[in-house]
């Protein structure tokens, strides 16, 4: 079903200036832009996009029946890739850089990002891992410990930041739902551009194009980005959907139904 556009607010001075000292302390800059139901098929044929070409991802998320992480700012997810066997994340958002401890920040295997989209950013500090795609099956499917997935690290981060009594093994299996993404390089942008369609079992789906980029050239990188799309007559001031809340919310809801 269609979702009705809706023109989203500008940022006021005051949240720019609060973006742009927080991508200051980031360790990189993605930004992002999610395409109207309406408007998709117009944006894949002005992108010339041959879906034949994306990668099959397969997402799972972890949380309570309640979203209790959700409720927490903290997304456990793992994820089955076409032809590079599979990852893992544990995301905490949002978040003051400043607060973080110098020893997360100087793991390799942690990211600070600012994610900007038409009315909105936030900062999140992202724990990664690799698993094997296999392993990722198993557990979603009870046959092995979900906690098995993550790493040391990643099981620290959880533990320090979900709510008191959460525990990774004890958390309800959200998904699967498939996503196919696609990377290009236009030669007018002159940059990588990433699409990501999210397919949602209920038949909806989000379509986003993102770019991402160092904090200091996040703005020319963004007028450069708005001028591309909009020379595509791809429209910028769209209604923004959040491809993980819908997820959540929707598994959540199939979960308690059942």
């Amino acid at each position: 079903m269609a979702t009705a556009t809706r023109r989203v607010r500008r940022l006021t001075d005051e949240e720019l200036e609060q973006m742009l000292e927080l991508s200051k302390k980031a360790d990189s800059v993605e930004l992002k832009l999610t395409v109207p139901e309406s408007a998709q098929g117009a944006t894949v044929r002005a992108l010339d996009v041959d879906p034949l070409e994306a990668q099959i991802r397969q997402v799972f998320f972890f949380d309570t029946p309640e979203l209790a992480l959700e409720a927490a700012g903290l997304v456990v997810r793992a994820r089955r890739i076409q032809g590079k066997g599979g990852d893992t994340v544990v995301k905490l958002r949002p978040v003051e850089p400043d607060n973080l401890a110098a020893e997360l920040r100087a793991s390799p295997s942690v990211n600070v990002e600012v994610d900007a989209m038409p009315g909105g950013f936030v900062c999140s500090a992202s724990v990664k891992g690799k698993t094997d795609a296999a392993a990722v099956r198993t557990a979603a499917a009870g046959g092995l410990p979900i906690r098995k997935l993550f790493t040391k690290e990643q099981r620290a981060f959880f533990a320090d930041h979900a709510p008191e009594g959460i525990e990774l093994d004890g958390l309800a299996v959200l998904g699967p739902l498939f996503v196919l993404k696609l990377s290009m390089r236009p030669a007018e942008l002159g940059r990588r551009l990433v699409g990501e369609m999210w397919l949602y079992p209920n038949g909806t789906r989000i379509v986003e194009l993102s770019t991402k980029c160092t904090p200091g050239e996040a703005f020319q990188v963004a007028a450069e980005a708005r001028a591309f799309l909009t020379s595509k007559g791809i429209d910028l001031n769209g209604k923004q959907q959040t491809k993980t809340k819908t997820a959540l919310q929707f598994f959540a809801k199939q979960l308690a139904a059942s």
